[in-house]
């Protein structure tokens, strides 16, 4: 595992002792920041179920201008800042150790740009993720959008009120789902950020 891209490109990134965490195939990041592509510049980020921080620390390589990582592993938050310090990227990122579920009920910061989730396999945390995030709407920029990172084995229906799905896009065992309020799905995803 390594950033592909942007400051910290060709760090290696520790994975979290035990492979509890779900991590995305280098295939799999490489092709989400590709069409992301440069909209991630200067974007605020959350990392679910964070676990290694791969995703969040390729965001902040690529130049987002924070990142907020959310595990309740103390295996996870200290990989994450083992990371982050390899990388050189620490000073554009908060860690917390915290329940996803938590974060999201309490979080009452600046809303977020992107917000990613990668919950364990097979427990339907995706779903539940999702469905709080559409019920705290403040959560994410008007232009914002979340993706989750599934199994496509899990793939499911999911009733929401103010999210979208716009996009899917599948690397092997690794499902991309794209969520966005409809104004932003119906464009098929973020445009220019003001």
């Amino acid at each position: 595992m390594r950033v592909i891209a942007g400051s910290a490109k060709g760090h290696k990134l520790q994975s979290v002792p035990g492979g509890v965490a779900r991590p995305i195939t280098d295939r799999a990041k490489e092709a989400l920041f590709a069409i992301l592509d440069g909209w991630i510049e200067g974007a605020r980020v959350l990392d679910l179920f964070a676990g290694s921080g791969a995703v969040g620390i390729e965001a902040l390589s690529r130049g987002a201008a924070h990142t907020t990582f959310v595990d309740r592993s103390r295996a996870a938050v200290q990989t994450i800042r083992a990371n982050l310090a390899h990388c050189k990227l620490e000073g554009r990122a908060q860690v917390e150790k915290a329940d996803s579920f938590r974060f999201l009920e309490r979080y009452q910061g600046e809303p977020f740009h992107l917000i990613y989730v990668a919950p364990p396999q097979y427990r339907e945390l995706w779903r539940k993720a999702l469905e709080a995030i559409d019920r705290r709407p403040a959560l994410l920029q008007e232009e914002g959008i979340v993706i989750v990172q599934i199994h496509p084995r899990e793939d499911a229906p999911v009733a929401l009120r103010h999210l979208e799905e716009y996009e899917r896009r599948r690397y092997g065992s690794v499902l991309l789902v794209f969520f966005a309020r409809p104004e932003t799905a119906a464009q098929d995803g973020p445009g220019e950020r003001t």
